[in-house]
């Protein structure tokens, strides 16, 4: 008791920060998968943006604000695997998010898991957006 005792202020912290990030999370997901293409995942290669900022200073804006929601909610979605919350969405929407290299692919594959699918799908019907399609090499 004297280790909870020591430590109440980090887990008051901890629990805050988890309240929050289910609570944004429950409020940015359904937004963000009705605004992904419903033939996002498609496409054999990533198709190109046609509306980039031409601006280097407001696109790296923009990079970097999309990453570090992104980073939110992955760790948002693993904290949500051990608490109440729709963990495996927060973290399929922060992987969708962020830039790295094979993103593309990695969304594929989660994308063709039909737990994930029926989710997404789920959410984007609530929105009344269509759903997801798939290619037959998912």
């Amino acid at each position: 008791m004297a280790w909870l005792a020591a430590y109440q202020s980090l887990f008051t912290w901890l629990a805050i920060i988890s309240a929050l990030t289910f609570v944004i999370s429950l409020l940015a997901l359904p937004w963000l998968v009705a605004r992904i293409p419903t033939d996002y995942f498609c496409h054999h290669k990533r198709q190109l943006v046609p509306l980039k900022p031409s601006h280097p200073v407001l696109r790296l804006i923009i990079v970097v604000t999309k990453n570090l929601f992104g980073w939110v909610l992955l760790v948002g979605g693993f904290i949500m695997l051990f608490i109440p919350g729709q963990g495996l969405l927060t973290i399929a929407m922060g992987l969708l998010l962020m830039d790295y290299p094979g993103k593309f692919n990695l969304e594929r594959k989660l994308v063709a898991k039909p737990a994930i699918l029926g989710g997404l799908n789920w959410l984007r019907t609530k929105a009344g957006a269509p759903a997801l399609v798939l290619d037959e090499a998912g």
